[in-house]
């Protein structure tokens, strides 16, 4: 399926269930092992898994609205 930046069917839009994939996410990654790499790849690897983390959470704590036609998350910062 291809996307268009232009154009999103607002419809199909469920932005309860997009929030909660990214809960979802952060929590895999949590849960992640590390594999078996070793030296600068394994460092490269938990650097990675914890960015990934970060945006992974953030956006799953958002709470959203629809402002002037725009989707707005709000994300808790503390």
């Amino acid at each position: 399926m291809s996307v268009s930046a232009e154009r999103i069917d607002v419809a199909q839009l469920d932005v309860d269930q997009l929030i909660a994939r990214f809960q979802e996410r952060a929590e895999a990654v949590k849960d992640r092992g590390v594999p078996p790499i070793e030296g600068s790849g394994r460092q490269a690897f938990i650097e990675q898994a914890e960015k990934d983390f970060m945006d992974y959470s953030l956006i799953g704590r958002a709470t959203w609205a629809v402002e002037d036609d725009s989707l707005v998350l709000r994300i808790p910062l503390r």
